[in-house]
């Protein structure tokens, strides 16, 4: 009597068991791949551990001068904000390969573009570009999106402090792997030495990227419409490389309809990657002064 309670009980338990694993391989035989969607995205990731290639410098063979990275924001499967035809990726893009091409035509300047065609880039593959390329200046571009059509106008970014803080533990773990913070390593030092290394670097890369800041608001002021008048900081994690000026420049809202048009039309964009390119000179040229 009592194998034979035990034997009940036991097929209670396996026959939902076995139901289960039937349902299972039916699906996995005949079931529609996308579990009910119409389609299945598949994104190539690059191996672990790669790196990026490093893209094409444009301007002066002298190493000497100075080296603007400029990312455009977004691309490939990752469009930005926008709907229909006018998409961030596709903006940003025109406007970095605008600000590049008025730097290259002042001459004087190393320019390179953390990507120059529809291709997709993780944040930190951006700002690892700059700083493998030894770049002295990191210029973000974008196009920002609100829910409301009435915001409009440009603004400019830099880290935020507390951003930096949250970084430092990162950047720190990594530089030490590294070995190089600002052209010193980090191998030969105690982690007292590095953690001061590190924050000094990181300060004056601060104060930098600020001041490169307050010269695009400055050369925007006037020709086209601000969102802001002040430097504005976040943390953005495409701003977070320790030994390089960094700047997130959003050029206006595309889910703005005003704003939108502005950024894709010829005169727009002129006057924006003009703008951004006389702040760069100003900055080098204050440098230069020092």
């Amino acid at each position: 009597m009592a194998m034979s309670r035990a034997i009940q009980l036991a097929l209670i338990f396996a026959l939902p068991i076995a139901v289960l694993s039937a349902l299972i391989v039916v699906d996995r035989t005949y079931g529609l791949p996308g579990r009910g969607y119409d389609y299945v995205l598949r994104i190539e990731l690059p191996p672990a551990e790669a790196e990026i290639g490093l893209p094409d410098v444009h301007g002066p063979q002298d190493a000497s001068r100075p080296l603007v990275v400029i990312d455009a924001g977004h691309g490939g499967h990752d469009p930005g904000a926008g709907q229909g035809r006018t998409r961030e990726k596709t903006v940003t893009l025109a406007i970095a390969q605008a600000i590049r091409d008025n730097l290259l035509d002042g001459g004087g300047i190393r320019v390179a573009l953390t990507r120059d065609s529809d291709r997709y880039l993780m944040l930190g593959e951006r700002s690892s570009i700059a700083r493998r390329l030894k770049a002295d200046l990191f210029l973000s571009i974008h196009a920002d999106s609100a829910e409301s059509e009435m915001a409009r106008g440009a603004s400019v970014y830099v880290l935020s402090e507390k951003g930096s803080s949250q970084a430092a533990v990162r950047i720190a773990a990594h530089e030490n792997k590294a070995d190089v913070v600002n052209g010193v390593a980090l191998s030969n030092q105690s982690e007292a030495v590095n953690a001061i290394l590190l924050d000094l670097s990181q300060s004056e890369s601060r104060a930098a990227s600020v001041d490169l800041a307050g010269l695009v608001l400055r050369e925007l002021r006037g020709k086209t419409r601000l969102h802001g008048g002040e430097v504005q900081s976040a943390a953005f994690a495409v701003l977070k490389a320790p030994d390089v000026p960094s700047v997130l420049f959003e050029t206006g809202y595309i889910s703005n309809p005003g704003d939108a048009a502005y950024l894709s039309s010829d005169k727009g964009r002129k006057i924006v990657s003009a703008a951004a390119a006389r702040a760069v000179r100003a900055y080098f040229a204050r440098r230069t002064e020092v």
